[in-house]
């Protein structure tokens, strides 16, 4: 094995023992802090596995991510909580397959709007039943694995699937085919790849995640509303995370993920009028500054004569 690959790989292990520790040296801020900065690695690294490859923008991470959440709320007190969160995959997954069987024959500013659309209609549809139906606004939620140790631990194991996930797809056909779409769709057609499957596989894969993702966060709230679930802001937090992170590696949108966590965290304390204005300025800073994020600077500066190795 190449001695650089297995000291990466023992640092990486290195780093998620360190996490595991982490909530016992801190308090209760420094584990809920955490616990926001593993959920936003977990839903900006799915994001980035197929839409930072393909290159298609989706603005659907909320819609998956509340459909956890309220999963959580309705079978909760019902089932034990390892059945609940196989509840939650398959009613995610189910959904992701339906959605990408719909939109992923669109490309471009099409595909933006739709799933833009497709999660203001679900958060419309579970507003109309709770208030039509239901006759409540919201849910309470009430399970046993509501401890914010628990919570953070869940996520740091998600978190590494996730990015086992993506370091398979690194190696597989599967992740090259996609890449292979990301560069010229129209010539990996050619090329014999069922490009809709390739497509339809890794959308539905990546979207349990930001599904599992809702449902172990769910407790955490206590009380669960569409406007908490399905906030749309949440997806437009992960696109821009995962951009200012890079996506030309798997691990990219994590880089993204720490400064910006840390910047709402302080924004929503002491500036809480003037967040969407700042999450604008970001997502225009990243647009127009660092187009390939910080990793694809950092990759560009390295490939050049005499840059850093």
């Amino acid at each position: 094995m190449n001695p650089r690959r297995l000291l990466a790989g023992v640092a990486i292990v290195g780093v998620f023992v360190a996490l595991g520790f982490a909530p016992a040296l801190g308090n209760d801020y420094t584990t809920s802090l955490l616990i926001n900065l593993l959920l936003y690695a977990v839903l900006a690294t799915a994001w980035g596995l197929f839409c930072g490859t393909t290159g298609y923008i989706s603005l659907a991470t909320v819609a998956f991510f509340g459909v956890g959440s309220y999963t959580v709320a309705v079978l909760g007190e019902q089932l034990p909580w390892p059945l609940v969160l196989l509840a939650a995959a398959a009613i995610g997954g189910v959904l992701s397959l339906l959605v990408g069987l719909v939109t992923l024959r669109l490309s471009g500013t099409y595909f933006v709007i739709f799933t833009f659309g497709m999660t203001e209609l679900l958060r419309q549809v579970v507003n109309w039943y709770e208030s039509k139906i239901a006759g409540s606004v919201g849910r309470y939620v009430f399970v046993d694995a509501s401890s914010p140790g628990f919570i953070y631990g869940q996520l740091l194991a998600l978190l590494a699937l996730v990015l086992l996930l993506g370091w398979w797809l690194s190696r597989s056909r599967l992740g090259f085919a996609l890449r292979l779409i990301g560069e010229d769709e129209q010539a990996a057609r050619h090329c014999g790849i069922d490009t809709t499957r390739v497509k339809l596989i890794t959308f539905t894969g990546t979207s349990v995640f930001m599904v599992l993702a809702g449902a172990i966060v769910a407790p955490r709230w206590t009380y669960i509303d569409p406007a908490i679930a399905f906030n749309a802001i949440v997806s437009f937090q992960v696109v821009i995370m995962a951009l200012l992170g890079g996506t030309t590696r798997f691990w990219g949108p994590v880089l993204g993920v720490v400064p910006l966590v840390l910047l709402f965290e302080t924004l929503v304390k002491y500036f809480p009028n003037h967040f969407p204005i700042v999450l604008g300025v970001v997502f225009l800073f990243i647009v127009y500054a660092l187009p390939r994020g910080v990793l694809g600077l950092v990759l560009e500066r390295g490939s050049k004569p005499g840059g850093p190795r």
